[in-house]
């Protein structure tokens, strides 16, 4: 298998066909006929998605879907664009099975052979609407959300799992690990992603199945976790070290990473990009973490009838949603207030934004500020301009990324952000148009492009992003602006 750090070092179309070759698809083409029939797929829009007999998991609705949309669409490659991408979770990330009578989904992100809560939950939020009419689709949700359930139950501070006890290549890491665990980095956001995943799976569908004692008592130990982050008492007891050259791969102060003032902001040790933090209470999270702790209470007051919990988890939101109002909204010197990306408590702060959601740019398509916030418009204008030090422009595009790829290599996730919290048409055509000319001629969406040259990214295989971009074509068509689509 190729691995991330190997797209990191080396990137490119070449490692890209290499790596194509060893998939279901590369076998059917054949080694030897590899690059030409990437020529010609890219000439006639062949076609990127794994044979059906090889696909992990169908939906009739999903089909449907893209049968439909590929009708509205006039251009071809951005046609070709959204039936690779949409599905890719379900063709090549799933393996859905039903256990004692229960549906059990583990999903893995793609070239990373491991299950992140984050990244699962991300990439079958898009196939919820499609479960009215799909019933194996809803089962197949209902099996991740029991799997993130069980998840944890293991570890509430692992960020990735292994889908059996095999060993991770992260074993060695100076923390607790366990069978099981892929890697243990504590990241917030780990936690809120299952929340809001079971929360719209239960408005969408109403079924409650999936809410059971071990669902609640997860939903406990979140509660704790995000309590003993707070660093009230102490500093809580998770810690982590890796033996690595990368900086931000590991936590400074013997594992406990930087000081924080305990001001009522929980601590997230690592970002959704898996980069350690540099100031502990990291604001898009946390503001996340309001959300869902608002989501939890909901659901366990009504389903679970546990109206202790309930109370816990809003005075818990309550708590955290005005320690942000108060320590990290800051006046910028050109932006006027704005949301820090992260700050300690004790005055510091840090002016970027990340890539990956969560993120400041990205907090309303998360629903944890509202897009007309002037305080977010303020932060929206800051992080999409130079004045955020990962914000990157070339003659390929411009876009955000961040300190995990490094200089000059922007994040298609950040395009589809930033199209997904625009009211201006302008500026989601603009973002289109990037998307559709920076895939680097795969019919996918990537990890990351270098800002001058598409054809120079990292991971062939991120189906979060390729989901997230099919996630974009259908709220568009939704909400009536097809017309910038076919432009």
């Amino acid at each position: 298998m190729v691995t991330r750090r190997d797209f990191i070092k080396q990137g490119g179309m070449a490692l890209a066909a290499t790596a194509l070759a060893a998939t279901p698809l590369g076998r059917l083409m054949g080694k030897g006929a590899l690059l030409e029939a990437e020529e010609i797929s890219v000439k006639n829009f062949e076609t990127q998605r794994v044979a059906a007999g090889e696909r992990h998991f169908t939906s009739e609705a999903v089909e449907e879907t893209i049968s439909e949309v590929k009708k509205q669409l006039k251009d071809p490659k951005l046609s070709w664009m959204f039936e690779n991408c949409f599905p890719n979770t379900l063709d090549t990330t799933v393996d859905f099975k039903m256990v004692d009578g229960k549906p059990d989904t583990f999903v893995i992100t793609g070239d990373i052979n491991a299950m992140w809560l984050r990244d699962s939950g991300a990439q079958v939020w898009p196939y919820l609407p499609l479960c009215k009419k799909d019933d194996s689709l809803r089962l197949l949700i209902a099996g991740v959300i029991r799997r993130q359930t069980q998840c944890i139950l293991l570890d509430r501070y692992a960020n990735s799992f292994t889908h059996g006890s095999e060993s991770s290549e992260w074993a060695s890491d100076r923390t607790e690990m366990k069978p099981y665990i892929h890697e243990r980095k504590w990241e917030i956001d780990s936690l809120c992603y299952p929340v809001r995943l079971a929360y719209q799976y239960w408005k969408t569908t109403a079924d409650t199945t999936v809410f059971d004692g071990d669902w609640e008592k997860a939903m406990t130990l979140i509660v704790q976790t995000f309590k003993e982050q707070q660093r009230k008492v102490d500093r809580g007891p998770y810690k982590f070290q890796r033996k690595t050259e990368r900086q931000l791969d590991t936590l400074s102060n013997d594992g406990w990473g930087n000081p924080v003032n305990p001001v009522g902001l929980i601590v997230s040790c690592f970002r959704p990009s898996d980069d350690a933090t540099t100031f502990g209470f990291l604001i898009p999270s946390n503001l996340f973490a309001v959300l869902a702790l608002r989501q939890m209470a909901e659901i366990v007051e009504k389903v679970r009838n546990n109206r202790q919990l309930a109370t816990d988890c809003r005075l818990l939101s309550k708590e955290v949603y005005s320690a942000v109002q108060r320590y990290a909204v800051v006046r910028h010197p050109k932006y006027g207030k704005v949301y820090a990306f992260e700050t300690d408590g004790f005055g510091n702060y840090y002016f970027m934004d990340d890539a990956n959601v969560p993120s400041l740019l990205a907090m309303p398509y998360l629903g944890t500020v509202s897009l007309k916030d002037p305080i977010y418009q303020n932060t929206r204008r800051m992080v999409w301009s130079k004045d955020n030090p990962y914000f990157f422009r070339g003659t390929a595009g411009e876009g955000i990324g961040g300190p995990h790829i490094g200089y000059d290599m922007i994040w298609p996730m950040s395009i589809i952000m930033r199209a997904m919290t625009s009211c201006e048409d302008d500026e989601i055509r603009k973002c289109i148009k990037m998307l559709r000319n920076t895939d680097g001629d795969t019919g996918f969406m990537h990890e990351s492009f270098h800002k001058d040259n598409p054809e120079k990214f990292t991971r062939h295989w991120f189906a979060w992003a390729n989901t997230l971009f099919g996630e974009l074509i259908l709220k568009l068509i939704e909400i009536k602006k097809i017309a910038l689509l076919n432009e």
